[in-house]
């Protein structure tokens, strides 16, 4: 029989750089781009201003985790939160299904019941059939 190996802790992501994931690798990639291009187009003043404000967040989205998920999962569910209702009315009208009771074909009364089913040994051989899923029928073979 061939075996396999089952893969273990498969929510750790992997390291490429030390203890840094790809995903922070690429955060702080982007952090970098962006503090390059504020150095080119800012003061050194404003450029430092703007370069710790992205060196913050970068560090934030790439290492802080809120319950064991990373930052952006949680501030992607803060705003869906936002987003929704504050307040949720429970509408039990909402489920019913509106029928017109005018049509005469549909009215209990109007459907022929034969009046043998009420007979105790036809009820007891029909609660047969039901209980043992049709598989036995009674000794009189009542039609279903």
């Amino acid at each position: 029989m061939q075996q396999f190996t089952v893969p273990q802790f498969i929510d750790v992501e992997s390291k490429i750089i030390g203890p840094i994931t790809t995903r922070q690798f690429l955060i702080f990639l982007g952090a970098a781009v962006i503090i390059g291009i504020s150095f080119k187009i800012f003061d050194f003043a404003l450029f430092l201003t703007v370069g710790i404000f992205v060196f913050a967040l970068a560090g934030t989205f790439a290492f802080l985790k809120i319950n064991g998920r990373p930052f952006h999962y949680f501030l992607l569910n803060f705003i869906q939160t936002l987003r929704r209702n504050n307040l949720r009315v429970w509408n039990h009208h909402l489920g019913f299904i509106e029928r017109d009771t005018t049509d005469v074909s549909i009215r209990p009364e109007a459907l022929p019941v034969p009046k043998e089913l009420y007979h105790s040994s036809h009820l007891a051989d029909l609660a047969l059939v039901v209980d043992t899923k049709g598989r036995y029928r009674g000794d009189d073979d009542v039609e279903i």
